[in-house]
């Protein structure tokens, strides 16, 4: 099994500097073929970029200062950007042809090959690099590294590490199923009653970055201070994207340690932005990124996951099985609802959980699962406690 471990490095200046030079060639070298390519009549293969990148070598000896496979790796990076291209043109889709790398934006460069690179400890070793850099943690899993990607970001540099192991051990889960339904008001709303709290981590930030970016905006661009303040900048983002990814790292950990069956909605997020009103809270809350996280980690864990159809109605639908009936008439701002036909008063998010549970049972041909309900007094409670 292979599996990545991000960590945050502690580099000396003169580290850093070595890490920032190998970032410059992988962006120099990358940049020269695919401008290379770019020309008229000259077509991509692999061969060819090889043959290139043998003359870029002549041409520029200040590759020689890091590691060969540092400039040697982008022939592999363009290839795979080629692959997708070519591959989205015949499907007819958005093609996005590869782009020039920015200095400043996604700095990277990466190792793939075992001998270039080791880790023992809290320290990493890298080829050409006299001195090992320390790592702010060990590496969590054992076995064999297989490559390293070093990456800055605000300032700071971390190194990704892929490592084949054995020894993943997923926690303890019941046989249970759960409907969830995700939301701006509450994150999650769990079909057991469980309520995360609305992430709404840029919300609350937006003061200061408004602040900084109108310190950014004063300062003379290119100099020191500007990039002092953009670095400041940076640095706001990044522990809002930190805050942001630690709840939905808790959602996704709470589901699939926990359910054997996980149904969930068929969000769409794209259409969900176009409306001006709500396009900053969804974009918050991240639904996207807890989807990708909740499946990895059920693939990981052997969960079973169950998506919902995107017009399946599961706000509107009366959440007691002997029911069902389908209230058209509910609102977005309709936040209870009673049901017309039974007579049930129903917590929209929470009787939508419900359904999408139902659904999934349904889907699997699992037998029905008795309506277990969660008075409305109870809901705010839990809301009121995770808030």
């Amino acid at each position: 099994m292979l599996l990545a471990h991000k960590i945050e490095l502690r580099p000396t200046k003169q580290q850093a500097d070595y890490l920032d030079r190998a970032c410059g060639s992988r962006r120099h070298a990358f940049n020269q073929l695919l401008a290379h390519f770019n020309q008229e009549g000259v077509k991509w293969s692999k061969k060819a970029a090889n043959e290139k990148y043998k003359e870029l070598r002549l041409e520029f000896p200040w590759y020689a200062e890091v590691s060969q496979r540092v400039t040697r790796n982008t022939i592999d990076d363009l290839h795979n950007a080629f692959t997708h291209f070519f591959r989205r043109v015949k499907k007819g889709e958005k093609a996005g042809y590869p782009r020039f790398k920015q200095r400043g934006l996604h700095d990277s460069f990466s190792l793939r090959e075992k001998p270039k690179f080791d880790v023992d400890g809290r320290t990493l070793r890298i080829e050409k690099l006299k001195t090992k850099i320390k790592m702010r943690q060990e590496l969590r899993f054992t076995g064999t590294p297989c490559q390293v990607t070093i990456s800055k970001r605000a300032g700071k540099y971390f190194a990704s590490i892929l490592v084949d192991t054995q020894d993943y051990d997923p926690k303890a889960q019941s046989n249970e199923s759960v409907g969830v339904d995700f939301g701006i008001k509450d994150l999650a709303i769990c079909s057991n009653g469980k309520t995360f709290a609305a992430n709404q981590k840029l919300k609350h930030s937006l003061k200061r970055l408004n602040r900084k970016q109108r310190a950014l905006s004063r300062k003379t661009k290119g100099s020191n201070r500007y990039a002092k303040a953009k670095r400041a900048v940076a640095k706001l983002h990044y522990r809002i994207s930190n805050q942001r990814s630690a709840v939905l790292h808790e959602v996704s950990d709470y589901l699939t340690s926990r359910f054997k069956i996980i149904t969930i909605e068929n969000l769409n997020v794209k259409g969900m932005v176009k409306n001006r009103k709500l396009a900053r809270a969804v974009s918050d809350a991240g639904f996207g990124r807890l989807r990708e996280l909740i499946e990895y980690k059920a693939e990981l864990r052997g969960c079973r996951i169950v998506i919902a159809d995107r017009f399946f109605p599961s706000s509107k639908k009366c959440a007691v099985q002997t029911c069902n009936h389908i209230n058209d008439n509910l609102t977005l701002s309709d936040r209870e609802w009673r049901c017309p036909k039974c007579k049930t008063l129903h917590d929209r998010d929470y009787s939508a959980s419900l359904n999408l549970d139902n659904y999934g049972r349904d889907t699997l041909q699992l037998d029905p699962k008795p309506y277990a309900r969660v008075e409305l007094d109870t809901i705010r409670r839990a809301s009121m406690l995770t808030a």
